[in-house]
C-alpha cells in the first residue's frame, strides 16, 4: 500500500478543545470554493503541521471569514510579523545553544583518559 501526503494549507478558523479529541477546522479557497477540513489534532495519519504565518483576530471563532473576500480577510487578520520573527530567533537560538552543548560534551569525552 502506497500513501501520498496531501497539504492542505490554509487559515485555521476553529480549535475546537476537548483534551484528547481536540480538533481543528481550516479552510482555503479552491479554484473559486471554499472548502473547511476538520483535523483530529491526535490522528496518526497527520505527519507535520506547519504553521506558515501568524495573524491576529479579535474573535476565537473565525466564522466571519466565510463571507469575506480574499483582501478583507487580509486586512481583518493582520500578519503579526513582529511575532513570526521572534519565533524564527527563538528557534535559531534553541539550536545554537544544543549545537554547543553537543560540542561540549564530545570534547568532554574526548579529554576523559581511558579507564587503564
Amino acid at each position: 500500500n502506497r500513501t501520498r501526503v496531501q497539504n492542505f494549507e490554509g487559515i485555521v478558523i476553529k480549535i475546537k478543545r476537548n483534551g484528547y479529541n481536540t480538533s481543528f477546522t481550516v479552510r482555503k479557497v479552491s479554484y473559486g470554493v471554499g472548502v473547511e477540513r476538520i483535523f483530529p489534532l491526535n490522528s496518526p495519519l497527520i505527519e507535520k503541521i506547519e504553521i506558515v504565518q501568524r495573524g491576529r483576530a479579535r474573535r476565537a471563532k473565525l466564522y466571519f471569514i466565510r463571507e469575506l473576500s480574499e483582501r478583507e480577510i487580509r486586512r481583518k487578520l493582520r500578519a503579526d510579523r513582529k511575532r513570526i520573527g521572534q519565533d524564527q530567533e527563538r528557534a535559531r537560538v534553541a539550536e545554537e545553544e544544543a549545537e554547543a552543548a553537543q560540542d561540549a560534551t564530545q570534547t568532554a569525552s574526548e579529554g576523559e583518559p581511558s579507564p587503564e
